[in-house]
């Protein structure tokens, strides 16, 4: 997902290595119970819970305000996308553990009177939780359909200095409707941005669809390697080896964690009429992993 002024995405560099893993996990002892409700697969050595948000507030509430900022605005986000996010409980709200981001086709006008035909919600970590290096993972039952396009991604914490795609960027999932099998898992930096991203995709056996329950979706993050994961599947390695020549391998710093629905886009195309609203996106929690003794 790009931020900002960004290029649309496109389906480069794809690569199709799906070795199964084993499964891992250590956890903090002030893990509660409500955190152990999904169980992680990773690598070997184990991995510690540092930060997370598993939606248990009332029905109703909106994200906690200490891990989450709701962006909004309608500008396009760079990529021509259709929707405006607001920070309405018809969009994003905590509903029976889960937080539940809605994309609605209805009319709504910002605030200089500009009339927009789709609303939904974007929120980020940034200056509220960032981190270098670890095992980032969420458990996600995404929305279908034309013209939807869910995401949960990663930007690096510098981009209000360096701007995008110098601070980096790690897409460690993302759909577009007209592809229900499939989901991509993406890094962007300067060189390799927008439809030269560094991506793989990976599809669900039988031709089933993400949009028909939850999976996990996870990158594996060290200073000179990002694995990418859904459910106990790896199926994709970035190293700089992946880099073109000259480009910078720029995961070295702290980066911020998002999610949202996009409706329409460069990449997605618009609605039409198979789309079926609203769409919702279904997030059962957000964890964030450091390896054990580091």
């Amino acid at each position: 997902m790009l931020p900002f002024l960004l290029l649309s995405l496109s389906l480069l560099s794809w690569s199709d290595g799906r070795p199964r893993t084993s499964t891992a996990i250590a956890r903090t002892s002030s893990t509660s119970p409500a955190q152990q409700k999904s169980v992680s697969t990773t690598d070997s050595p184990s991995w510690t819970l540092v930060w997370g948000d598993e939606f248990n507030g009332a029905d109703g509430s909106i994200p906690d305000s200490a891990n989450w900022i709701m962006e909004t605005g309608g500008t396009g986000w760079g990529n021509h996308e259709l929707e405006y996010y607001t920070n309405r409980v018809q969009n994003v709200q905590q509903k029976e553990g889960k937080l539940v981001i809605t994309a609605r086709h209805e009319g709504y006008s910002d605030d200089k009177g500009v009339l927009f035909g789709y609303t939904s919600a974007r929120l980020k970590t940034l200056h509220k939780f960032e981190q270098a290096y670890g095992r980032f993972e969420a458990r996600i039952q995404i929305p279908r359909g034309q013209g939807i396009w869910p995401a949960f991604w990663m930007l690096g914490n510098d981009i209000d200095a360096k701007g995008w795609p110098t601070c980096g960027e790690i897409d460690i999932m993302e759909n577009i409707g007209k592809e229900p099998a499939l989901v991509h898992g993406t890094i962007h930096g300067q060189g390799y941005s927008g439809d030269k991203g560094i991506g793989s995709p990976f599809a669900l056996p039988d031709q089933k669809h993400f949009a028909d329950g939850f999976h996990i979706y996870a990158v594996e993050w060290e200073p000179q390697v990002i694995r990418f994961y859904v459910d106990d599947h790896l199926y994709a390695t970035r190293t700089p080896g992946d880099l073109p020549s000259g480009a910078k391998w720029v995961y070295d710093h702290p980066f911020f964690l998002l999610l949202n629905v996009a409706v329409g886009g460069d990449w997605p195309g618009s609605p039409d009429a198979t789309t079926k609203f609203p769409q919702t996106m279904l997030v059962d929690y957000v964890r964030v992993y450091k390896r054990v003794g580091h």
